[in-house]
């Protein structure tokens, strides 16, 4: 027995269903588009080619490796003219990334702060704040800048104010000096042992880590509030200074000797210089060695060139090869390393503490020693800092009064302090709301330190997007590479905050 099926046959695909239907429909636009996007990229690089070729350019980026020629205020690396432009991009980098590290730090500070007081109950304290908010972030960041920049340089004494009878003094404990040529503040050296201090320190980062977790689990589960604050200060200053001062009793007394060229067996340091035209002390940066040396000589009046090198063997190299003539070595060198010619004076150094501090002094024309944070440095930072900070302000105080008043009520009515209630109840439900914008806060401060070249200060903008570009002749290739490193920057930044958010967003049950 035969059947016959009445279902009609399947149509086939027609080239019309690209359009008409509504399942490829939207496919069809896609390819076309991209295809269109692709077509129209293809023509741009192809006139920029032909245009560059007109003009008797071609597009590499060698220009990175050629010799850049001009100078670099304000730097975290070693850097000098004869260095490559490469290397002065990476200085640009560096320091805009300073500024944005700081930048964020303070501005998130000042932000919640300002947030928080905004919503006081004192009057007095919410209309300063008030005032604050409004006037920083309605005028632009540019003027900001430009007005710390003059408060710096022409409401500070000079450093000639600073000598003896003179109107300026320096602040807490002779220690920080703030001059219309910058602040000057002391500056870390290193000797023996400060790996040790330094893994002594990042160990005790790690208890807090672990200390903290445990609190806020026992809080959690039993209800039982633990010292955290104490209990972190504990960890991170008791188990670094134990170590710093067991450090120092092995090795802060230990002396080493002062080696110099031409020198009679015996002879004082002050009756070496004497018998010099010139001192040249070769001395690794940074080291305590090095700092104790330069204490020794200024302590003696001793004008002196200061000779950088890598370590004790570069100090001998040096030394060997007449580009200094005095150094100090560490008692573990072996004496029969040293040169010839090379004979120990009487005067002798300390090895050093782990960490030490050098201090500014005031030395002929301006301030010798320590570290100087440049008057552009400073201004781009507060009021880059100050001015993201008012709109961080908004963002916490929209995130508070998202709260419901009710959480606050039931805080107290358990006899929660009003600090407290702030710190567990109502900030933690209001970062939901704070921290997607502040994310875009971060962002433009970011974007905004491209402003550094207003002042002066040498950020990748004036580097690579300024300098290198007026000598090199590479617009193209430096703008690109300049958005390249804004855009990998913001996306980095971006990333980390939205994992951050979504690590304390609450969790519904």
């Amino acid at each position: 027995m035969t059947t016959t099926s009445d279902a009609p046959p399947k149509a086939g695909f027609r080239p019309s269903q690209l359009i008409y239907d509504t399942r490829y429909r939207s496919l069809t636009i896609q390819v076309i588009a991209f295809i269109a996007l692709m077509l129209g990229l293809s023509w741009l690089v192809s006139n920029t080619i032909t245009n560059l070729s007109a003009l008797g350019k071609d597009f590499d980026f060698g220009f990175l490796g050629q010799r850049a020629g001009y100078d670099i205020n304000q730097r975290l690396i070693e850097y000098d003219s004869t260095s490559t432009h490469g290397r002065a991009a990476l200085v640009g980098i560096l320091n805009t990334l300073l500024i944005a590290v700081l930048g964020c730090v303070l501005a998130t500070i000042v932000g919640v702060l300002a947030g928080v007081l905004r919503l006081s109950k004192n009057w007095l304290v919410a209309k300063l704040m008030a005032i604050y908010v409004e006037g920083f972030r309605n005028i632009p960041v540019l003027l900001w800048i430009l007005l710390i920049f003059a408060l710096m340089t022409e409401a500070t004494p000079q450093p000639r104010d600073f000598r003896e009878g003179g109107d300026a003094s320096m602040i807490l404990g002779d220690t920080i000096a703030i001059t219309n040529r910058g602040v000057f503040i002391p500056a870390p050296f290193w000797g023996a042992g400060a790996g040790i201090l330094l893994a002594v320190f990042l160990v005790s980062l790690v208890a807090i880590f672990f200390w903290r977790r445990y609190a806020h689990r026992t809080q959690e589960q039993t209800g039982r509030i633990l010292p955290i604050g104490w209990g972190t200060l504990g960890l991170l200053i008791v188990p670094t200074a134990i170590a710093f001062l067991a450090l120092g009793m092995t090795s802060g007394r230990v002396t080493q000797p002062v080696l110099a060229t031409g020198a009679t067996e015996g002879m004082t340091l002050a009756d070496y210089a004497e018998s010099q035209q010139t001192i040249n002390a070769c001395a690794v940066p940074f080291s305590t060695e090095s700092l104790n040396l330069r204490r020794l000589m200024r302590s003696q009046e001793i004008r002196f060139n200061y000779v950088a090198v890598e370590d004790a063997v570069g100090a001998l190299t040096a030394l060997e090869a007449g580009n200094c003539n005095i150094l100090s070595l560490p008692a573990s060198v072996d004496i029969a390393t040293v040169p010839a010619g090379a004979v120990a004076l009487s005067d002798t150094i300390r090895r050093g503490m782990p960490v030490e501090f050098e201090r500014p002094v005031l030395g002929g024309f301006n301030f010798e020693g320590g570290l100087q944070l440049r008057n552009s440095l400073i201004a781009l930072w507060l009021a880059l800092s100050l001015y993201t900070g008012a709109f961080i302000a908004e963002n916490v105080r929209g995130g508070i009064l998202s709260v419901s008043k009710g959480q606050t009520e039931a805080a107290f009515a358990l006899g929660i302090k009003p600090s407290r209630t702030m710190r567990l109840v109502i900030l933690p439900q209001a970062l939901r709301v704070i921290i997607p914008p502040m994310i875009s806060q971060y962002l433009n401060l970011t974007k905004n330190s491209s402003l550094a070249i207003a002042v002066g200060y040498m950020d990748v903008r004036s580097t690579l997007g300024g300098i290198t570009i007026n000598q090199t002749g590479k617009e193209l290739e430096g703008m690109l590479l300049l958005g390249l490193f804004y855009l990998v920057t913001s996306l980095i930044i971006s990333s980390a905050m939205n994992l951050y958010n979504s690590r304390v967003k609450l969790k519904e049950r």
